[in-house]
């Protein structure tokens, strides 16, 4: 019973933050907070059942993206009259499943591929200018395959060709991020499947300045729905330092088949994404 009040008193001080914790968080007090929060948030239900994508959400030809990255200071700017959006649209997969999903208007789609957070940037004469949106479908890669889904056609004036950027109103229909809340910088950056039971893990961590490079644990906890990894690094000195970046890479053994369960990073409580081919689902 006292080792059962204890877990309980653990589990609410970290849900409430960890602020009446003393000292350090450690891996295993991040990886009971990241299970808490994917099973109680809605974040597995996002995950099973949403939209989830699994690419970005805008698609140009070549000759666009070549031209806008080659720009060292751009921007959006509406140039032409906004036609009406529609209130709700379908999200079509492959397999025949559906979801009705409500959309975002050709602004907010032109503010989401800006790099400011507006339409346009504070030089207009750099701004590429949006002289016409369709309203139309586009395809996409998604944890549940490829989809056909609600999308804005964007032309402009300056840019040789259109960008096509998903329609719908993710924020509305709930994303893991949304879910989760607010969460702490990841360790772990990505990961490799060796085998059904090995993972080739790489992550970041800093070093204090004058200080040498510590030994780097790579920790995981394992459920039957999720696994937690994430890194520990014992014995290094307490208090805050200006530090430097550094990553490193190990791998681990896990006790069972990953199978199709998620690999969640413990700090941030968020899933890692398959380090070669960018998916965010192993199985």
């Amino acid at each position: 019973m006292p080792r059962l009040l204890l877990t309980l008193l653990m589990v609410t001080l970290l849900l409430s933050g960890g602020h009446l914790l003393v000292g350090q968080l450690t891996f295993d007090d991040h990886a009971i907070r990241a299970v808490w929060t994917w099973r109680t948030s809605g974040a597995a239900e996002i995950w099973r059942d949403g939209f989830v994508p699994t690419e970005g959400l805008s698609k140009m030809r070549h000759d666009v993206e070549k031209q806008i990255s080659s720009d060292e200071e751009y921007g959006f700017a509406v140039a032409g009259p906004l036609p009406a959006t529609p209130e709700e649209a379908w999200i079509r997969w492959d397999d025949g499943s559906t979801m009705r999903a409500p959309v975002i208007g050709a602004r907010q789609a032109l503010i989401e591929l800006s790099p400011y957070e507006m339409e346009a940037s504070a030089r207009d004469d750099r701004a590429y200018k949006m002289t016409a949106a369709t309203f139309t479908t586009m395809r996409l890669r998604t944890l549940r395959g490829m989809a056909t889904v609600p999308a804005w056609r964007l032309s402009f004036a300056n840019l040789p060709g259109p960008i096509d950027h998903a329609a719908v109103d993710r924020a509305t229909l709930g994303t893991v991020e949304d879910v989760v809340g607010d969460h702490l910088s990841p360790d772990v950056e990505g990961f490799e499947v060796l085998d059904e039971r090995t993972l080739r893990v790489s992550y970041d961590y800093g070093i204090c300045l004058g200080e040498k490079r510590p030994v780097v644990h790579l920790r995981t906890d394992e459920r039957p729905d999720v696994v937690v990894l994430g890194i520990e690094i014992r014995e290094r000195r307490n208090g805050l330092c200006m530090g430097v970046g550094a990553s490193g890479e190990g791998v681990v053994r896990l006790r069972e088949p990953l199978g199709d369960r998620v690999v969640l990073d413990a700090k941030s409580r968020l899933p890692i994404c398959l380090r070669w081919s960018g998916s965010c689902h192993a199985g």
